[in-house]
């Protein structure tokens, strides 16, 4: 066990610290360029996604990660003010944007990771509190090319400092297989990843309609929470246990959060907080989720308190928010093409999205991944 702390005190030093050079590169940028704050939580957000996905990537799928996400950051901007104009028509783009990655993992091991890099922007899109966008832009090109440029700060920030730790540090990540050995055929009927695509599109659908009925503005936490538990469903028992986990985690995030607002925290001294608390939740996330969707929910109410928010008063929404994004999850798991335990070792369904689940949506997502 002190072996394995140790290790993953080491991948989370460097995660941080690409997170740290990202968010370095954007606040510059944001002084200079006269962007909005929320362009350095977008930074954060890509960099800790995509820090998971590219840890053993070799050099066509870093390369393919340069292509895809600085375009897919794009493109979520623009979903992202479609669901502010539009909520219906966005919401069903947004929709078809997740869970189409998740259904192309039946052509093979290139098309999943290229289908996780192509999540990451929209699990960062929940994350973020607001469009980042530079406020006084004119014009959504001027929007697409901030976006796109964050997005490739952030796969350079990945780069350099996991090749750097390859180079000099202590410890190299595991090397996938050279051959792996081909992928058995499903005899269901859907197919896994059919299944696992339209358990996804009917979570997340719901959370929305949910969302904004229930929470108003707020609907992104429930949207997320589906999202999260449903992405890399290993099956009906997978989806409550991350339910669970992930409102355990948020609810002793409530906690600390509570406390943090009490002492007062604020100005720079709260942003060195968040990033503690992040490089903690990091961590301590391969033992047990709901270590991560704490750090998360103490994270975010620190930054909306500093965006002028009422973070505690924000807490009692964000909980049952929550709560209703697990349990929509867990009912479309177990209602909507559901796989019998006994056969989710076929290989499509066991294969989770890369950086996803185990970052931010771990919040893979993402952010990805997954903001409590």
């Amino acid at each position: 066990m002190a072996h394995k702390l140790l290790r993953n005190a080491y991948e989370s030093g460097l995660t941080m610290t690409a997170v740290l050079l990202c968010w370095s590169l954007a606040l510059r940028l944001e002084a200079v360029a006269g962007l909005h704050t929320d362009v350095l939580v977008l930074a954060v957000a890509l960099t800790l996604t995509l820090a998971g996905t590219q840890r053993t990537a070799d050099t066509r799928r870093r390369l393919t990660a340069l292509a895809l996400l600085p375009a897919t950051a794009a493109v979520s901007i623009l979903v992202g003010r479609l669901i502010a104009a539009h909520y219906v028509i966005g919401a069903v783009v947004f929709t078809a944007g997740m869970s189409a990655p998740v259904w192309i993992r039946r052509y093979g091991r290139a098309a999943t990771k290229a289908g996780t890099l192509m999540t990451l922007p929209f699990i960062a899109l929940l994350v973020v509190p607001g469009p980042a966008l530079p406020p006084k832009a004119q014009g959504a090109l001027v929007s697409w090319g901030w976006a796109a440029l964050i997005g490739v700060l952030a796969v350079s920030c990945v780069w350099l400092v996991q090749g750097l730790g390859d180079r000099y540090g202590p410890w190299r990540p595991d090397p996938e297989p050279a051959n792996p050995p081909p992928r058995r055929p499903s005899p269901l009927r859907p197919r896994p990843s059919t299944r696992m695509a339209v358990q996804l599109a009917a979570a997340i659908a719901a959370a929305f309609v949910a969302g904004r009925l229930l929470f108003d503005d707020h609907w992104p936490w429930a949207v997320l929470t589906a999202y999260v538990a449903a992405s890399g469903n290993r099956g009906r028992t997978d989806v409550v246990r991350k339910g669970i986990e992930r409102l355990a985690g948020a609810c002793a995030g409530t906690l600390l959060a509570a406390g943090v607002a009490t002492a007062g925290v604020t100005g720079p001294a709260s942003v060195a907080l968040m990033f503690t608390v992040l490089a903690i939740a990091l961590w301590l996330r391969p033992l047990n989720y709901a270590y991560w969707a704490a750090g998360m929910t103490t994270v975010l109410s620190l930054l909306l308190g500093r965006l002028g928010q009422d973070a505690t008063s924000l807490l009692p929404t964000r909980l049952a928010a929550i709560a209703v994004g697990a349990a929509l999850t867990v009912a479309s798991a177990w209602w909507v093409l559901p796989v019998a335990k006994r056969r989710v070792a076929a290989p499509e369904a066991v294969r989770p999205s890369a950086g996803t689940d185990q970052r931010l949506a771990r919040p893979s997502g993402s952010g990805a991944a997954q903001d409590a």
